[in-house]
């Protein structure tokens, strides 16, 4: 398998830390968004015609886009993806939970700092907001994790590796996890599971 990927792109590191909790080798196909490398003619051709990263080419070339599904494929036959009807539900809906209420929020002041715009007064308003439904979502996890070890059962999941990632990441966006003390005992959980995969840096 080959993926097409962005070294500080969140998504992108959601796969490739399910790839290494998995102990799955996978070939590394690198791209520069920021300098368009994901919307030349070429891979929007051959790769993904959405212009994204990241994308798992299998072996017999079908490539499958979107990161929650690249983790839900991978992780089919696994642990990390339960086999129990209600449980496997569960997960689909904190990754959904997570594409809509957590990346949408977490991810957007870092990827700012970390591309150097400019902070216009729209985008200082949009940034009020975007801390503010941020740390609302903070506030869902926090509770949901106040006492169990995992978002879904006893043991982690494709629903920990997808959420794990921009709660991570965001104090890079100017957010602080001093107020969700669950929060970050989990990430310290995730951390020290077998195969773990440092995050990326922006810096």
């Amino acid at each position: 398998m080959r993926l097409h990927s962005a070294p500080k792109s969140g998504n992108s590191y959601k796969v490739r830390l399910l790839l290494g909790l998995l102990g799955t080798t996978c070939e590394i196909v690198n791209y520069d968004t920021k300098d368009g490398e994901t919307h030349t003619p070429g891979y929007l051709r051959n790769v993904n015609p959405d212009g994204k990263v990241p994308v798992l080419e299998l072996e017999e070339g079908t490539m499958l886009p979107e990161s929650g599904a690249i983790l839900c494929y991978l992780a089919e036959g696994t642990p990390y993806l339960p086999e129990q009807k209600l449980e496997r539900a569960q997960v689909l809906r904190w990754m959904f939970f997570e594409q809509y209420s957590v990346l949408l929020y977490l991810s957007r002041p870092r990827l700012w700092r970390m591309w150097g715009l400019e902070m216009t007064d729209q985008r200082r308003a949009e940034l009020e907001h975007l801390i503010e439904q941020g740390y609302r979502a903070l506030g869902v996890m926090e509770r949901h994790l106040a006492e169990r070890e995992f978002f879904v059962g006893d043991s982690p999941t494709v629903a920990d590796v997808a959420l794990c990632v921009y709660p991570r990441l965001c104090p890079e966006g100017g957010y602080d996890l001093e107020g969700f003390p669950a929060v970050r005992a989990w990430l310290e959980r995730i951390a020290t599971l077998p195969g773990y995969v440092p995050p990326p840096s922006s810096g």
